[in-house]
């Protein structure tokens, strides 16, 4: 397992895991480029994790898996894709990312605009 952690002066950190693939200097900063879009949409992030595993048991059937974990303030968020092509199953998951944070930013912001009565249902005495 190879595991590369990468912070910039922003606060942000990313950890880069390969599970049964070595890690090459141009895969790093292909994945680091593309995380820091989701650094953009949302300025909470903690950290994210991102494990890129081959799994070559099949003879004919090479994969690789990208398994993404963003830790923000609130549930962490969890996606993982697999495809033939490694970089092609890192924009996969990356899409998947963000379109959960932006699903999220954008239900926070409803909820906030328009928040609803509660209803009791028991019956309260007059006063």
């Amino acid at each position: 397992m190879t595991k590369n952690i990468h912070n910039d002066s922003k606060r942000h950190e990313v950890i880069i895991e390969g599970i049964h693939l070595d890690l090459t200097d141009n895969l790093k900063q292909v994945v680091t480029e593309k995380v820091e879009r989701l650094f953009r949409h949302e300025e909470r992030i903690i950290r994210i994790i991102v494990d890129l595993e081959h799994d070559n048991t099949q003879s004919h059937d090479k994969l690789f898996t990208a398994k993404g974990l963003i830790e923000i303030h609130g549930p962490n968020m969890n996606v993982a894709v697999q495809s033939h092509d490694c970089l092609k199953a890192v924009d996969e998951m990356i899409d998947k990312l963000d379109r959960m944070i932006r699903r999220r930013s954008r239900l926070a912001r409803v909820k906030r605009n328009h928040p609803h009565e509660v209803e009791i249902p028991a019956d309260l005495p007059k006063v």
